[in-house]
């Protein structure tokens, strides 16, 4: 990730927020390094946070493969069988 993110992206969400350019630039940073998660991660960490509220492994992947499809950048898609050689290798 680059050291500063879009000085207009930057710019557009002080002025729309309220917050300042050093918040604001936080702001984008984070939200950047969320959706730069690899799917191979958030995969894992996604059936790892779902299973330990009792979820079972047909709805996780159901869920999951649903999620990995409105992400900002889109992940491919996903069978069943390729989340679980993601989970369980």
């Amino acid at each position: 990730m680059p050291s500063r993110p879009d000085p207009d992206l930057v710019a557009h969400v002080a002025a729309s927020t309220g917050l300042s350019e050093a918040e604001a630039a936080r702001v984008v940073q984070d939200v950047v390094a969320f959706h730069a998660e690899p799917v191979e991660a958030y995969v894992r960490r996604r059936h790892a946070h779902l299973k330990t509220y009792g979820a079972r492994n047909d709805e996780i992947f159901a869920r999951i493969a649903a999620e990995l499809a409105t992400r900002v950048v889109a992940a491919p898609a996903l069978s069943e069988r390729q989340l679980r050689r993601l989970v369980y290798g």
